[in-house]
């Protein structure tokens, strides 16, 4: 075992596992997606409980308080020799669950929330928008996540850290609101394996942020690439992932946007337990369709490796590529 190896078991604290890894051929993934065929079909997500709150660090929210001067974003790649899972911290979605401002209006909402863990003690965005190229949400709506660049991994702890506005006016910020703001520390021995949803506020900002989330056993990361081509007329393009967390599935919107021509999306990060499946579900509107077109693909999470999926529309082509990875 080299010296590089060496230290990251040494600093992991939570049980991984290691395996090995072969090639899925076409019957094994058609079993697969037949074996979860019933849970795809009315996939919602569970976290039905109402959200809990979750004390953040004393005097991270004061405005005199100094984030960690190392503001660098992290750069990790997946590991090339090692192949182990570890447990991920898996963030679903982020919802405006309290605006700070009284008003009916679409709010303009900039700023950054970032996970800080073990692997290199990087920046890791989640949320990441400058003042001039906000998201619009209003109040209760999801906010677009443009991250995680990689895994969360839950060795031992994760530090959340945020400062979340909402635009106010042109005066270069003046009259900004801040939203959230502050540091909360997650302890991987004392967090919940099933999906919760947590209300993150309280911390003199008048704003709260519903954060859903789940820590996921054994797991290997997705890194989900969709390609549209041969765009014949524009559509609204709605896309959602759906992973097993302790055996029930979660079902969680990746996008939702108008495609008017040739593009990527952004590149997806979705945690996964080793060997279960991950499904994705593509949801077209047109205006010369009856109803909504759906799709769907299922791919089987391995440690390394990757596959692919065409789906053709009459006035589109839909391509996917999933890459699995392990991270120590």
């Amino acid at each position: 075992m080299n010296e590089k190896t060496q230290m990251k078991l040494d600093r992991q604290r939570l049980w991984f596992s290691s395996a090995t890894t072969h090639e899925m051929d076409e019957p094994e993934m058609k079993k697969a997606a037949e074996d979860e065929s019933n849970s795809i079909q009315d996939s919602k997500s569970v976290t039905t409980k109402d959200p809990y709150y979750m004390p953040i660090i004393p005097g991270s929210s004061h405005r005199d308080w100094k984030m960690d001067p190392d503001r660098t974003e992290t750069q990790l790649e997946p590991a090339c020799e090692d192949y182990m899972t570890c447990d991920m911290m898996q963030i679903f979605s982020l919802k405006l669950a309290k605006s700070p401002i009284s008003s009916s209006a679409s709010l303009q909402v900039y700023g950054y929330m970032a996970a800080r863990d073990d692997l290199d003690s990087k920046l890791n965005y989640v949320f990441r928008r400058g003042r001039d190229d906000p998201i619009i949400a209003q109040q209760g709506s999801l906010i677009e996540m443009t991250g995680p660049k990689r895994c969360i991994a839950l060795f031992s702890d994760v530090l959340l850290e945020f400062d979340m506005r909402i635009r106010n006016g042109e005066k270069g910020g003046a009259d900004d609101v801040r939203l959230i703001h502050g540091v909360l520390e997650f302890q991987g021995l004392f967090m919940q394996w099933e999906p919760g949803e947590l209300r993150i506020g309280g911390c003199g900002c008048g704003g709260a942020v519903d954060m859903t989330f789940a820590l996921v056993h054994n797991a290997v990361t997705a890194m989900v690439e969709v390609a549209i081509s041969d765009v014949k007329r524009g559509f609204d393009l709605s896309l959602s992932s759906v992973v097993s967390v302790v055996e029930v599935p979660e079902e969680f919107q990746l996008f939702a946007g108008a495609v008017r021509e040739t593009c990527g999306l952004r590149k997806f990060v979705i945690a996964a337990t080793l060997d279960s499946v991950m499904h994705l579900k593509f949801m077209v509107g047109h205006e010369g369709t009856k109803g909504n077109i759906r799709r769907s693909c299922s791919f089987k999470a391995k440690l390394n490796g990757y596959a692919r999926r065409q789906i053709m529309l009459d006035f589109a082509s839909i391509s996917v590529k999933v890459t699995w990875a392990a991270w120590v």
